[in-house]
């Protein structure tokens, strides 16, 4: 089975809050003293890949799109076990939208053709969006099963369970497919000495917009949605005490109070 895995590099998500400064010009974030890391849920859809490729064998390609693209984050899928990777480099595919990447990164899967499955993390820890598997199938007419926590393939067939609000779905769907999986998949492995040794002797293949026959016809040049505001919220808190002469008063006290503001 050959699968294709899209993850993306990304501010890491563990990162102190003092690790991030707000461009509000240009409504864009900056981390300050912490390295990016690979998005967590893409970490999961490489796992799943990695769980397919020793059942069935075959062959896993990662694909990510951006720019300044640190090598040694990008090529952490490789060291984990994965075969191949492709790099979407160029400013034009910056500060679009979920559509625009999806679309990017839908023509470079058409242009790498020989694929069986394409999975993708649930959503991104940047913007949490979760748009960029299921726009992907839409833009190749292909199967989508989301929010997988188990996915076996057999006969030319995928069975997933999928999570919902109560347990899990079993959905069988034809291949290839699309499918976005959930960290109940399983906790991804670490790489080993031997498989960051393999990943610094592979190099990755970069392709540009003309490349996958887009041009200058995505990323900031059409976006569909727009970014009004990006900024980082403050957290303020108020603390009340409640007086009164014995507990007994203290409770009916804090009680009208609770009153006055309408909590009760």
């Amino acid at each position: 089975m050959n699968i294709i895995v899209c993850v993306k590099q990304v501010i890491d998500p563990e990162a102190p809050p003092a690790s991030f400064k707000i461009d509000e010009a240009g409504n864009k974030a900056e981390m300050r003293g912490a390295p990016p890391v690979i998005d967590p849920y893409g970490e999961y859809a490489v796992e799943a890949a990695l769980h397919l490729k020793e059942a069935t064998g075959g062959k896993i390609t990662i694909m990510t799109l951006g720019t300044n693209l640190l090598r040694e984050v990008v090529k952490k899928p490789l060291a984990m076990g994965a075969d191949e990777l492709i790099l979407l480099e160029d400013e034009a595919f910056v500060r679009g939208d979920g559509w625009s990447t999806a679309c990017a990164l839908a023509m470079a899967i058409k242009k790498k053709g020989d694929f069986d499955l394409i999975l993708c993390g649930r959503e991104a820890s940047d913007t949490n969006a979760g748009q960029t598997g299921t726009a992907i199938a839409e833009i190749l007419g292909m199967p989508c099963v989301t929010l997988a926590r188990k996915i076996e393939a057999n006969d030319g067939k995928l069975r997933v369970e999928r999570v919902n609000s109560s347990g899990y779905d079993i959905i069988e769907s034809p291949l290839p497919a699309v499918v976005t999986v959930s960290n109940e998949i399983g906790q991804p492995r670490y790489p080993t000495i031997k498989g960051i040794m393999a990943a610094k002797k592979i190099e990755p293949v970069i392709w540009k917009p003309d490349d996958i026959s887009l041009g200058s016809s995505i990323g900031v040049n059409n976006p569909r949605t727009k970014l009004h505001k990006l900024f980082q919220p403050v957290h303020e808190g108020k603390c009340e005490f409640i007086a009164g002469e014995t507990p007994e008063v203290m409770v009916v006290n804090l009680a009208n109070r609770l009153r006055e503001t309408r909590i009760l």
